[in-house]
């Protein structure tokens, strides 16, 4: 194997000389060390910034929107401290809270926009949700009965300031008759603005629980939904169907895969693309190197033939040309990985800085975030790393046994 190696190194040394006869030889070399380089570089950034997306879904997103609600259809939940005790003590639950839900509008003046209007109990729901990590002002655990904290888009389009009052219209329904009745208009002070990004900001409204049920109609104990916060959010729904059935009311289960699942499946969806695509691109760098040791076999057959002659067996000249085909691939694999690793670590502040100086932001408005997230995952590499080596070896096979059929007779012969 020692003989192999330094046999690799003297004829990795002749390819890169300056000649012109093994200059095409060292640009196909160099070229496929290039393509590996940038599949890996390419493959860690691209699973980084899944694998952020992914945390971001769960650390940030799924800790504000309902992991698990029991919504009642027809007629309100009673005596909700007793069930969300309940509910608190069952397997995967590690709270529970009431709510209120009610689309309205939001007027400040003469303008107008449509909110999701959620009554919460501030002592209950802090454990449910992490709403208040992305409040300013007044936090939604402290909200009172005569206050109300929008989200920040909400806010930017009514052209509403904290600590101004702010018009609820909340349409009211007749349950004998199709009559159409006035909606309700409820004057509330904005004490906190939800700054989370993505379509939160655009639609949450909160107010206190006990506001909310004089508005609607509903007695203290009475609630239209409750909702759960659990230990995993990916076995959510299994819970929400298991714990569903210890409430004696007719209710609708629903969990966080019906309103963000599809989210969750595009970010899978991408992951696996991106290692399809990706692993083709490594795929074809590493049989570039097939090229380029078919041509070096040719060029070198003199050398082998004299190699042979001296005594070397077909497995020293195998591991020769395998090892100078791994050389190629072992530069790339560790320079793609440094840069990919550079760049999955400062992406958020790349993506940022570039942001600012184009002067517009592409997710804005349209993810749960408005950042490039990045989680450096190590098992990501090592997985790009041994994939990238198995090609790199199936790519030297055949032009290193070439090499061992090299006939020492015809080729010195001639």
């Amino acid at each position: 194997m020692l003989l192999s190696a330094y046999l690799s190194k003297r004829f990795r040394a002749s390819s890169g000389s300056s000649e012109e006869k093994n200059g095409f030889v060292s640009f196909i070399a160099k070229a496929s060390t290039i393509g590996i380089l940038l599949g890996v570089a390419v493959l860690i950034v691209a699973l980084s910034v899944i694998n952020g997306f992914e945390q971001q879904l769960v650390h940030r997103l799924l800790s504000v929107v309902p992991q698990v609600e029991y919504v009642a259809p027809n007629r309100a939940i009673d005596n909700w401290p007793e069930k969300v005790a309940k509910l608190k003590q069952q397997p995967g639950v590690t709270g529970a809270a009431p709510f209120i839900s009610v689309n309205g509008m939001a007027q400040y003046k003469s303008e107008l926009k449509a909110v999701e209007v959620r009554g919460v109990d501030p002592a209950f729901e802090s454990e449910v949700s992490a709403v208040n990590q992305f409040t300013h002002g007044k936090l939604v655990s402290q909200i009172s009965e005569d206050e109300i904290i929008l989200g920040q888009q909400i806010v930017k389009q009514l052209g509403v300031k904290q600590g101004e009052l702010v018009t609820l219209l909340i349409p009211q329904v007749n349950q004998t008759s199709t009559e159409i009745l006035a909606p309700k208009r409820v004057s509330l002070t904005l004490a906190g603005i939800i700054e989370m990004g993505g379509p939160i900001d655009s639609s949450a409204a909160f107010i206190h629980l006990r506001k909310a049920q004089s508005v609607l109609g509903y007695e203290q104990q009475q609630v239209t939904g409750l909702r759960l916060a659990v230990t995993d959010v990916f076995q959510a729904h299994q819970i929400a169907l298991r714990v569903g059935q210890t409430i004696e009311d007719y209710v609708y289960i629903s969990s966080w895969f019906r309103t963000q699942g599809s989210l969750y499946q595009d970010i899978q969806m991408v992951r696996t693309i991106v290692y399809i695509v990706v692993f083709l691109i490594i795929a074809v760098a590493s049989f570039n190197i097939v090229s380029s040791l078919v041509m070096e076999v040719r060029e070198k057959q003199a050398n082998i033939a004299i190699l042979k002659t001296m005594g070397a067996k077909d497995s020293t000249i195998l591991a020769t040309f395998i090892l100078q085909g791994l050389s190629q691939a072992f530069i790339g694999v560790v320079l793609g990985s440094f840069i990919g690793v550079m760049l999955a670590l400062n992406i958020s502040e790349l993506f940022t800085l570039i942001s600012q100086l184009l002067g517009a932001n592409p997710l804005e408005g349209v993810y749960f975030i408005e950042f490039l997230p990045s989680k450096l995952v190590w098992q990501d590499i090592v997985v790009t790393v041994i994939v990238t080596f198995i090609l790199a070896v199936l790519a030297t096979i055949y032009p290193a046994w070439q090499a061992t059929r090299v006939d020492p007779a015809k080729v010195l012969g001639n």
